[in-house]
């Protein structure tokens, strides 16, 4: 077997127009792996608690992929100096705020979901972050794909 490196390709190559069970399919997905990054978080964070049904954590993702879609494109071109000149790390600190404003948007929603300080703010960002990337290459939606191929 002979390993090849990660092949890069762009979502831009896509040769025709996905129909509407392609784009339910991928927010359904998107859903789900964001349920599961969230749920890694609680999980692995000592600082992030989630009381009460199982599917509320559906909701939250909901929540958080809206906030993200609304507000990260804003803060993200205000804090555009800070993360250019940390080469990208403080857009971790923009993912902790987004969470965050997930937990004061769920608790205005009475759904039992406290972050306790900026600390596990910033490591839940991080661990929703990294369990994002790796189910989005595990299902083949990211950007990039893993290929193996045998060589002769």
């Amino acid at each position: 077997l002979e390993f090849r490196r990660v092949l890069f390709r762009s979502s831009m190559t896509t040769k025709q127009t996905p129909s509407l069970l392609d784009n339910l399919r991928q927010v359904t997905l998107k859903w789900l792996i964001t349920s599961l990054a969230i749920f890694a978080a609680l999980y692995l964070v000592p600082g992030i608690q989630f009381t009460g049904p199982g599917w509320q954590i559906g909701i939250l993702a909901a929540i958080f992929s809206v906030i993200n879609l609304l507000l990260k494109p804003i803060l993200t071109l205000i804090t555009c100096p800070l993360i250019v000149i940390t080469l990208g790390l403080f857009s971790i600190i923009v993912n902790a705020i987004l969470l965050e404003a997930t937990a004061n948007f769920a608790n205005l929603l009475g759904i039992q979901f406290q972050i306790n300080g900026f600390t596990p703010a910033f490591i839940g960002a991080i661990v929703i972050s990294l369990t994002t990337l790796l189910l989005n290459l595990l299902s083949g939606e990211g950007n990039v794909r893993i290929e193996i191929r045998r060589g002769q």
